[in-house]
């Protein structure tokens, strides 16, 4: 008898089976260009719009393509400043600093860390003395640790892609 991994629970396909060279290279040029049309995507690849469109159909079905987004400068949106918060929670207060990231506008991101920190926020303001009304929302709750980006050398990328 020979061993297989066990199937996702959802009923969806395991998404490593998905990934083939054909979808790899799929996903390089819609990484590079997410407007490009199925037709552009099939010219790229080697393939029909139609074979394109259903490949991209079963990687959106099954999670490998999480969505489409827009990037939007926070700089264009008069919010030019942006931070690294990180927060240690007080006794009791791990759930409250999440529901009020959700809240505050100011941030863009949220993530729960392992360490003597819990949560890394990402938060954009105006000028530099603007995040200290954001950071007195979070010190109702725990301890902050703020750092300015100064520069982004390397743009945000897919994990894995050179």
């Amino acid at each position: 008898m020979t061993y297989r991994e066990p199937r996702p629970p959802t009923g969806l396909p395991d998404s490593n089976s998905l990934l083939d060279d054909t979808n790899r290279r799929l996903l390089g040029v819609l990484h590079d260009d997410p407007r490009a049309s199925a037709a552009e995507l099939a010219r790229q690849v080697g393939m029909s719009a139609p074979a394109v469109r259903e490949r991209l159909h079963r990687l959106e079905h099954a999670g490998v393509i999480r969505g489409y987004r827009v990037d939007i400068d926070p700089a264009a949106l008069g919010l030019p400043v942006a931070a690294w918060v990180r927060i240690q929670p007080g006794p009791g207060q791990l759930s409250k600093i999440a529901d009020l990231a959700e809240r505050v506008p100011e941030v863009s991101e949220c993530h729960r860390i392992s360490g003597e920190d819990c949560f890394l926020l990402k938060v954009h303001v105006a000028a530099v003395d603007a995040l200290a009304a954001v950071l007195d929302r979070f010190l109702l709750h725990g301890q902050t640790t703020s750092s300015f980006i100064v520069s982004t050398p390397v743009a945000p990328r897919t994990p894995g892609r050179s």
